[in-house]
């Protein structure tokens, strides 16, 4: 997340039990609270303050079990194609 960047009160509103100190040190989940949720003015905020490569990262890691399945499809067409996290079965039992 970029330093220097304030929190519009819009995107406050959505986390009305978190300080605005506490979120910036939380970028994840802002990033999964905006995604699902946010509307185009928060968006552009989240775009502007995070990097695109970070949220390819985010959607990545856990946009799967975060995101309901109609976001993420369409965050998938917006930052790129993310490869599925590898299941445990997999990593547990390379030749499953």
């Amino acid at each position: 997340m970029k330093r220097g960047r304030e929190i519009p009160d819009s995107v406050r509103a959505r986390f009305p039990d978190h300080d605005a100190l506490d979120l910036l040190g939380h970028p994840g989940f802002l990033i999964g609270r905006l995604l699902e949720q946010g509307d185009s003015q928060e968006l552009a905020w989240l775009f502007d303050a995070v990097s695109h490569s970070e949220v390819a990262a985010w959607l990545s890691r856990h946009g799967g079990r975060v995101l309901s399945a109609r976001s993420r499809a369409l965050w998938e067409q917006v930052v790129g194609p993310v490869s599925p996290p590898p299941t445990l079965a997999a990593e547990l039992w390379p030749l499953a």
